[in-house]
């Protein structure tokens, strides 16, 4: 058993994105392509905003937003500590500081309660995470951001296709970034990101940081990166768009089936709670368990992978360690999660085989 299973989505589009390969091979723009531009207004139009910015991978993308906002060295920008790494990394890069908050012990996101308190007059942004394909609670943070005037800058790597009220992710806030690495709901077959925007002024600075600080040709307005979105992850995007809406119904049905058969059989098991007026796309299925490394090997000795996101809250990790954050929610729950297998063509059979070995493993 696959813990995502790539090969399945692959076999039915596979003629498209030959296709598109071959358009691209056929007109040879690596870099800048037509694609791109095609795939960003197809993004931009499917989350219902003005701007996509097409660009290298997830991590780059935020890393562009916090450039795009003029985050200095010295600024604070308040995040979550219950996320893959670049999310601080990106703060630290642009020299600012990341003020770690809580988690919502329910729905594993920044605890909207406790983000008040963690602004001083140092504070540039928020940066909330949308963790598992779930977006946060982005009507209290965007209230208090607004009372503040800070820009808010959703990482939505793990929840493109996902709504919060009615609005898709990425939509929700000053500046919504999202990944296309393979394993995510929509993911190419490479690195790649996106930033989305309703604000003109934020989306031209993007696309020049993007192609170094450009403004036109070797005319540099700005410092900038080499952050591009590859021709050819914009092909195979396109054609992955094209069922992409189908694979969010898929996805949510078997994250349905999925809590449906734990709370019938797993008692000691806590399925994913989605908030109300919520919508997942499941980039992960994680549940909380005790004793979760023998639940692990138990798992592992009938065939079932399984994996940890995230074992290390950021505020323990040693580039970041800092005994002032007092985060017992994320420490606590750092230890019982874990992540089963989960893609939109997993079988109903292989989730009944998964949740009785895991009601036999705890």
């Amino acid at each position: 058993m696959e813990f995502i299973d790539l090969k399945t989505q692959q076999a039915r589009i596979r003629d498209v994105i030959e296709e598109n390969i071959r358009a691209v091979l056929d007109h040879g723009k690596y870099i800048m392509g037509s694609e791109v531009a095609e795939l960003e207004q197809r993004l931009a139009d499917f989350v219902g905003v003005k701007h996509c910015v097409g660009v290298s991978s997830g991590t780059d993308a935020v890393l562009i937003a916090l450039m795009a906002l003029c985050i200095s060295p010295g600024d604070e920008i308040i995040t979550t500590p219950f996320t893959f790494i670049a999310s601080g990394e990106v703060i630290s890069l642009m020299g600012a500081k990341p003020v770690f908050v809580d988690i919502d012990p329910e729905t594993f996101n920044i605890d909207s309660s406790k983000i008040e308190s963690a602004i001083t007059k140092r504070t540039r942004a928020i940066l909330p995470v949308s963790l598992y394909g779930q977006c946060a609670d982005f009507e209290s943070i965007n209230a208090i951001a607004e009372k503040y005037g800070l820009p808010v800058i959703e990482d939505a790597a793990q929840s493109f296709g996902a709504t919060f009220q009615g609005r898709r992710s990425c939509g929700l806030s000053t500046i919504g970034c999202t990944s296309f690495f393979p394993s995510k709901p929509l993911g190419g077959y490479g690195d790649g990101g996106a930033c989305f925007t309703n604000d003109d002024s934020l989306a031209k600075a993007m696309r020049e940081i993007r192609v170094h600080g450009q403004d036109r040709r070797y005319h540099h307005s700005r410092v900038g990166v080499n952050g591009r979105l590859d021709t050819l992850q914009a092909a195979i995007l396109l054609a992955k768009m094209d069922i992409f809406p189908d694979e969010v119904q898929l996805r949510q049905r078997v994250g349905d089936t999925y809590t449906r058969l734990i709370r019938e059989n797993c008692v000691d098991v806590v399925p994913p709670c989605i908030a109300e007026g919520n919508t997942s796309v499941y980039a992960q299925y994680t549940v909380l368990v005790e004793n979760r490394e023998q639940v692990r090997k138990a798992l592992a000795a009938d065939g079932i992978p399984t994996a940890v996101h995230y074992p290390v809250p950021l505020h323990k990790q040693p580039v970041f360690a800092d005994a002032t954050f007092d985060l017992p929610v994320a420490e606590s729950l750092a230890e019982k999660v874990i992540s089963l297998p989960m893609h939109p063509y997993l079988a109903q059979s292989d989730q009944a085989r998964i949740v009785s070995a895991l009601a036999k493993a705890v």
